[in-house]
């Protein structure tokens, strides 16, 4: 009996050993980091590799630190988790790290619930910023403390109806192209094709004043949120811009659903969506019976051929009892190469450091397009990210974005008089932002 017992431990012991079963018994680990995710994709399109890149991060991350496992919990899909993320906040029981979903951030931080990460940045001689493209680097800063890292990103770029210009019998614009190339194109291809008296073929789809004010240099507000500057030349001519444009369509609404129809020239959208669409079979379902690509947003006379960009972050739990290993589990998922190079393959998005992107070794990701055969430069995109706008940090942002969005609308709407109009609604701004202080 004894040996029969000694035996069946031995091979539970060697079943343990093979299956790395042990590695769960109770005081293994030193420390456990938990990782707060979702598991779509955080740019809303198909994806099947939804824990594929944080797999592997984790099982290397693991190797190279003994005694630390990392865990998570699987199934919350991205329109739930940041609901679940403040639950376990409220709770007292917040992951050590967790991902931040753009349009959560600033409510993040004024929650207090992002631990500051200045202090690991500046003790840490490993740790290089300068890595990471300036502009997504700097969507985790608010007021001049960085909070988060960032993971992957996407810029907002120019999608083009090729087959529109080609039957047209104009160019493709170059990545230097301007608000007078795009008003020029717009106007010639906007038109009654079929001969019934109504406008049924549009230049562009999409195109916001924010896309015009971040194209034009606008500085809308100052640095804190207390002064909105709409009243500048930038801003003005920004807004006659988008004015001028709207008049080509006769106040025809179009939609995005011209666009897919092959009825519209130009659409931004970021560049997630290029990498989504332009794969088969997705291209074929998504914008079937026309010849499409994307380019830089065309540049104000006061600005340059920029655009905003969207980026996923990583922050660190104020109440995490782990930080340094939270810190270094934050580095390796951002930080390294390998793990980064992924993002091309298994995501939607672009990466955040910049040796990655301008690999050359990348550059067959863009090649084989099933649509026209063209190679988008990995120059042109990483020039995009890099010189990107970043989105304004300051307590009430986005009420103070959609008190802006009412003011241009109103402008566009109200009398012939815009210089004055303008100066009206940025005083009923300021007035708002006085009530925020």
């Amino acid at each position: 009996m004894i040996r029969a017992a000694v035996c069946v431990i031995l091979l539970i012991v060697i079943w343990m050993i093979a299956s790395d079963s042990y590695k769960k018994l109770p005081g293994f680990y030193k420390d456990v980091i938990r990782i707060g995710v979702f598991s779509d994709s955080y740019w809303d399109v198909q994806n099947g590799y939804s824990y594929k890149i944080l797999e592997d991060a984790i099982a290397q991350f693991e190797e190279q630190n003994p005694g630390v496992r990392v865990e998570y919990v699987s199934g919350i899909i991205k329109d739930d988790y940041s609901e679940w993320l403040s639950e376990q906040i409220m709770k007292g029981d917040a992951p050590d790290v967790f991902f931040v979903l753009g349009e959560y951030f600033n409510d993040f931080v004024e929650a207090g619930v992002l631990k500051e990460l200045t202090p690991f940045i500046e003790g840490d001689q490993n740790f290089f910023p300068d890595r990471y493209y300036t502009s997504a680097y700097e969507y985790g800063n608010y007021e001049g403390i960085q909070y988060a890292l960032p993971y992957e990103c996407a810029p907002k770029l120019m999608f083009v109806n090729k087959s529109i210009l080609e039957r047209e019998g104009l160019a493709m614009p170059d990545d230097q192209w301007t608000w007078e190339d795009f008003y020029k194109i717009c106007s010639e291809v906007t038109k009654d094709t079929d001969g019934n008296g109504t406008i049924d073929q549009f230049g562009t789809v999409g195109y916001t004043w924010e896309d015009a004010f971040d194209s034009n240099g606008v500085i809308l507000f100052d640095e804190r949120g207390k002064e909105c500057y709409l009243t500048d030349k930038k801003a003005r001519n920004a807004i006659s811009f988008i004015g001028k444009m709207g008049e080509l369509n006769k106040r025809y609404s179009v939609s995005s659903k011209e666009f897919a129809m092959g009825n519209v020239a130009f659409q931004p959208m970021l560049f997630s969506e290029y990498r989504a669409y332009k794969s088969y079979p997705l291209s074929i379902k998504k914008y079937s019976g026309f010849e499409w690509d994307c380019l830089t947003m065309p540049a104000g006379p006061e600005g340059r051929n920029i655009s905003r960009l969207d980026t996923l972050t990583l922050a660190m739990s104020e109440s995490t009892v782990h930080s340094r290993k939270a810190w270094e589990l934050m580095k390796f998922l951002t930080g390294d190469e390998k793990i980064q190079s992924e993002i091309f393959s298994y995501s939607e998005g672009v990466p955040v450091l910049k040796e990655v992107v301008e690999s050359g070794e990348n550059q067959k990701v863009f090649s084989g397009d099933s649509d026209t055969g063209n190679v988008l430069s990995l120059s042109m995109l990483s020039d995009a990210v890099e010189q990107a706008v970043v989105v304004p940090r300051f307590h009430d942002y986005d009420s103070a974005i959609a008190e802006v969005d009412r003011a241009v609308r109103n402008i566009l709407e109200g009398s012939s008089n815009v210089n004055m109009e303008t100066i009206i609604q940025n005083r009923n701004i300021n007035n708002y932002l006085k009530t925020k202080q």
